[in-house]
C-alpha cells in the first residue's frame, strides 16, 4: 500500500467527535485507567473497539516493526492474524510504521487494495486499524474487519477510536509499568526471603534447630514474641523471617531501635503527633505504628523505652489503640508487635524500670536466641554463607578460607557473636591478596577451647575486649567495629571494669 494510499484513508481530517462519543470516552477513560493488570485491560480495549466499529473480528498487537506480537484477539487466531502473507499483518504493520489509522468501508472496491488475494479470497469488505502512540514511541495497535457490517466503519467512528486510542496508550504504558514492577518485586521478595526467611537463619546446631522449630509453630499467629539474647545473635534477622514466613509478609516490616532517644521523639515517632502539641510540632504527623498499619513492628532493645511509652504501647497491645500526641482522638491499629532486648527483662521488672503487665503482653512467647559459642558446628555453615554473600555483593569469586585459619575461627570466643564473624570475614575478603584467607589476614586474637571452662564468660568478655583496644592503639570506635559491637555498648563495659576496679 503507498504513502498517497495510505494518507487518502485518513479519516482524520474531516471528521468530528460528537457529544455521544466524546461522553463514551469519558466513561471509558474512567474504566479503563482503573484497570492495573496488563491482560484484563487489553481485553477491555478490545472489547471497546469491536462494539464501537460493529466489527465481526479483530485483534490487538503490542511491540514495534518486526517485534509486534498478537496479544488478544475476536473470531481470529492469532497465528492467521499475523501470517506473513495475510492482508492483516501488513494492515497494522503499516499503521504502526506510519503512526495514522487506516478505514475503509468497502476493501473489495476500494483500489487503495486492489489485487490483495488473501482480501478477495476471505470475502473483507470493512477494515479499520488505529495505533497507539504515546511519546514518540509505538506502543502496537488494533485491527478490525468485517465481510458483512459496514455501518460502524465510517470516519466519526474511527475519530473516536482513535482518540480512545490515546487513551488506551497511557494505561497500557501504565499497565506495562505496574506489571514490570510486580515483576521486580517479586525477584527482590525472593531474594528478601532468602535472606530474610527461615532459610536465611543459617545452622544445624541442636539450639538454632531448636529455634527455628519454635518460629514454624508460631509463624501464622500474631502472638507477640519476644525476642532474647546477646548482642550479634541475629534476634532482628529472626524477628524478619517470622514476618516474612507469615501471613502478613505483603505487609511492611518496621524496625524501630529504641535505645537513646529522647522521650518525646520516641513518643512522636511510635504515635504521631497533632500541629502545635510541642514546639517544633509545625504540622500533624503520623506514628509508625499508623504508618506501618496491618505489617509487622519490631521494637528492638524494647527494654529502654520509657515508663510514661511503656503506658500507651500496653495500649496498643491490649486495644489496638492509639492517640498522637496532644490530640484527643483515638485511632486503631492493626500490627503484629515483636520485641528485642539484651538485657534480663524479667529482672528489669524486679528493680521497677519495666512495667510488669506490659512485660507479660511482651513476653507471651520467649524466642531466646544462642550465643555463636553454643552454636556446636555452625561456624563453617556461617564463614562460606559470608564467603558467598560478599563475594556476590562485590561481584567477585568466592575466596576459601585455609584449614588453620577455620580453626582459629571455631576457636576463638567471638563476644560479639554471628555480627562479629561477619566483620571477620568481610574485613579478611578485602586484606586477602589472593583466593586464600589466611591467620593473616584474620585481626582476632584465638582463645583455646580448653581454655573457656576455666573462665567466666565475664572474664572472657573483658579479656577480649583490652585485647582488641591494644590491638587498635586504644581506638574505640575500631575496636567496637572489630568486635561487632555498638561503641555505646563498649563505652559502657568500659567503664563498668573501671567502677569494679575503683572498689
Amino acid at each position: 500500500m503507498s504513502d498517497n494510499a495510505r494518507q487518502s484513508e485518513n479519516p482524520l481530517s474531516e471528521p468530528s467527535l460528537t457529544q455521544e462519543h466524546l461522553q463514551a470516552l469519558f466513561e471509558i477513560s474512567q474504566s479503563v485507567n482503573s484497570i492495573t493488570e496488563i491482560g484484563s485491560l487489553l481485553e477491555r480495549v478490545m472489547d471497546i473497539a469491536i462494539r464501537a466499529a460493529e466489527a465481526e473480528r479483530g485483534f490487538l498487537v503490542l511491540g514495534d516493526g518486526d517485534a509486534l506480537k498478537v496479544r488478544t484477539a475476536r473470531n481470529i487466531s492469532p497465528e492467521i492474524a499475523m501470517d506473513e502473507t495475510g492482508f492483516s499483518r501488513s494492515i497494522v504493520k503499516e499503521v504502526a510504521r506510519s503512526r495514522h489509522p487506516i478505514l475503509t468501508a468497502d476493501a473489495q472496491a476500494d483500489p487503495h487494495f486492489a489485487g490483495i488475494e488473501s482480501l478477495i479470497v476471505k470475502e473483507i469488505h470493512a477494515v479499520a486499524s488505529v495505533p497507539f502512540h504515546l511519546r514518540g514511541r509505538v506502543l502496537g495497535a488494533i485491527y478490525l474487519d468485517s465481510k458483512t457490517r459496514r455501518s460502524g466503519f465510517n470516519p466519526g467512528t474511527l475519530a473516536f477510536l482513535a482518540a480512545f486510542a490515546n487513551q488506551a496508550a497511557i494505561a497500557i504504558e501504565n499497565a506495562q509499568l505496574l506489571e514490570n514492577l510486580r515483576v521486580e518485586n517479586r525477584l527482590l521478595r525472593t531474594q528478601v526471603d532468602r535472606h530474610y526467611g527461615f532459610s536465611g537463619l543459617i545452622g544445624h546446631s541442636q539450639k538454632m534447630q531448636q529455634v527455628i522449630l519454635l518460629l514454624r509453630k508460631i509463624v501464622n499467629s500474631d502472638i507477640p514474641t519476644l525476642f532474647e539474647g546477646e548482642s550479634g545473635t541475629g534476634k532482628e534477622l529472626a524477628a524478619r523471617a517470622l514476618h516474612n514466613e507469615g501471613p502478613r509478609k505483603h505487609k511492611p516490616f518496621m524496625a524501630l531501635y529504641c535505645g537513646n532517644i529522647p522521650e518525646h521523639l520516641l513518643e512522636s515517632e511510635l504515635f504521631g503527633h497533632k500541629k502545635g502539641a510541642f514546639t517544633g510540632a509545625i504540622s500533624d504527623k503520623h506514628g509508625l505504628l499508623e504508618v506501618y498499619n496491618g505489617g509487622t513492628f519490631f521494637l528492638d532493645e524494647v527494654a529502654d523505652i520509657p515508663p510514661a511509652i511503656q503506658a500507651k504501647l500496653l495500649r496498643v497491645l491490649q486495644d489496638g489503640e492509639i492517640r498522637r500526641v496532644g490530640d484527643t482522638e483515638t485511632r486503631h491499629v492493626d500490627v503484629r508487635i515483636l520485641s528485642a532486648t539484651n538485657k534480663a527483662l524479667a529482672k528489669e521488672v524486679e528493680k521497677g524500670r519495666f512495667r510488669e503487665d506490659l512485660y507479660y503482653r511482651l513476653n507471651v512467647i520467649t524466642v531466646t536466641m544462642p550465643p555463636l559459642r553454643e552454636r556446636e558446628g555452625d561456624i563453617p555453615l556461617l564463614v562460606n554463607h559470608f564467603l558467598k554473600k560478599h563475594a556476590e555483593k562485590a561481584g567477585a569469586s568466592v575466596k576459601r578460607v585455609t584449614s588453620k585459619a577455620m580453626q582459629i575461627l571455631e576457636s576463638y570466643h567471638w563476644p560479639g557473636n554471628v555480627r562479629e564473624l561477619e566483620n571477620a570475614i568481610e574485613r579478611a575478603i578485602v586484606l586477602a591478596d589472593d583466593d586464600d584467607i589466611t591467620p593473616a589476614e584474620l585481626i582476632i586474637a584465638p582463645v583455646p577451647k580448653t581454655a573457656v571452662a576455666r573462665k567466666t564468660l565475664k572474664q572472657h568478655e573483658r579479656e577480649i575486649v583490652l585485647r582488641s583496644l591494644e590491638q587498635t592503639g586504644g581506638n574505640k570506635t575500631r575496636t567496637a567495629e572489630i568486635l561487632g559491637v555498638s561503641l555505646r555498648w563498649l563505652h559502657y563495659k568500659l567503664a563498668e571494669w573501671k567502677r569494679t576496679e575503683a572498689k
